[in-house]
């Protein structure tokens, strides 16, 4: 069942669909807001649980928008450095909710009625598929669709491809080369015709190693959405005829000479759809990869586990549990290929998880039974 929202506007009872990609419910009080609404009036009611249907300026609307942050960030206690992780990501989640109460109506072709409001409708017929009716939506929400429909369009250099790849809504954008460069370079085994990508996401690891000479690649993914993108990326790329993609199981069908999976790499539960590419329930991926892999490779085959080390950093997974789920699995490592995180916010002293961040490994994991 489609959840609803309700609201008095004009003295009218008015309602429409209610979606989070984070499934928050439906806030129970909603008010209008428009121009004249102070920041601080604003924030009071967000902070009291109450939604705030903008009517105003679109461009007023995102001023708003970061004021709510500001006073929430000023309202936080200071984030220390070594932070708890499951305290840091609880108040940025508590931030979220916050900010999660400016909202906005798109009617029932996804537009924005607003004052100098863009045409949201291609980014989210793209993010959401066609308009099913008037729909309220968080501003941040509908913000993160309009960006991420603009990296849609516009790709992401991809240094070891030599060409793009265009991450879809939803789907975690390769913008970190460190776990593509690794497979890039890591030597293929003997022989090697077959190649399964799990996980493939955008679909860009499928496509560097079909660049590495496979014949035939078969990328998976539970997600639809990822399906759909890597599906599109294939298609720009020339590869159809190399690559598949299949789902939504984590393995396919038969056997191949090389399997990769660059599973989430926090053990931690994900909360919107895009949290999915970072964090692994429990671990619940990385192990269903490492006790199917034997039953799926060729003889001589090799499975390649890209992993960073964050989660060991941010005592969420040691070191040797890791190696005993890679025992326990009946697998041995031939060999680890590491390299060191490059993304900005290591170098970022004031993020507050930055003394895991400054000492992160990526590291390709060569296993075989």
């Amino acid at each position: 069942m489609v959840p609803a929202i309700h609201w008095t506007e004009a003295r009218t009872d008015r309602s429409a669909r209610w979606h989070s990609e984070s499934a928050a419910p439906p806030p129970r009080r909603l008010v209008v807001a428009d121009d004249r609404t102070r920041a601080d009036t604003a924030y009071r009611l967000a902070r009291e649980g109450t939604a705030l249907l903008w009517r105003g300026d679109y461009h007023n609307a995102r001023q708003l928008l970061r004021a709510l942050g500001r006073r929430a960030d000023r309202s936080a206690s200071p984030p220390a450095p070594g932070l708890p992780f499951h305290t840091y990501r609880s108040a940025r989640g508590e931030r979220a909710r916050l900010l999660g109460r400016l909202v906005v109506l798109l009617d029932e072709q996804h537009a924005l009625d607003l004052r100098r409001a863009p045409d949201v409708r291609p980014a989210c017929t793209a993010a959401y598929g066609p308009p099913t009716g008037p729909t309220v939506i968080s501003l941040q929400e509908l913000l993160g669709v309009i960006g991420a429909h603009q990296w849609r369009l516009k790709g992401v250099d991809v240094p070891a491809l030599g060409a793009r790849i265009h991450p879809h809504y939803g789907v975690f954008s390769p913008v970190r080369g460190e776990y593509v460069d690794l497979v890039a370079k890591a030597p293929v085994p003997g022989g090697s015709r077959t190649a399964f990508d799990l996980g493939t996401g955008t679909g860009v690891l499928a496509a560097v190693l079909a660049g590495k000479g496979f014949g035939q690649v078969i990328a998976t993914d539970v997600s639809a959405r990822a399906r759909a993108c890597a599906a599109d990326n294939v298609r720009r790329l020339g590869l159809a005829g190399r690559v598949t993609v299949a789902g939504p199981g984590l393995f396919p069908d038969g056997h191949a000479d090389l399997v990769v999976c660059n599973p989430p790499w926090l053990p931690a539960r994900p909360i919107t759809a895009l949290d999915h590419g970072v964090y692994d329930p429990d671990g619940a991926m990385l192990r269903a990869f490492l006790t199917g892999l034997g039953a799926h490779l060729e003889p001589g085959g090799e499975g390649w586990l890209i992993l960073s080390d964050l989660a060991e950093r941010l005592g969420l997974r040691t070191r040797a549990e890791l190696l005993a789920l890679i025992g326990g699995a009946g697998l041995a490592v031939l060999d680890r290929i590491d390299t060191r995180a490059r993304h900005p916010r290591a170098a970022d002293a004031a993020d507050p998880l930055y003394a895991a961040r400054a000492e992160e490994v990526t590291s390709l994991w060569r296993l075989a039974p």
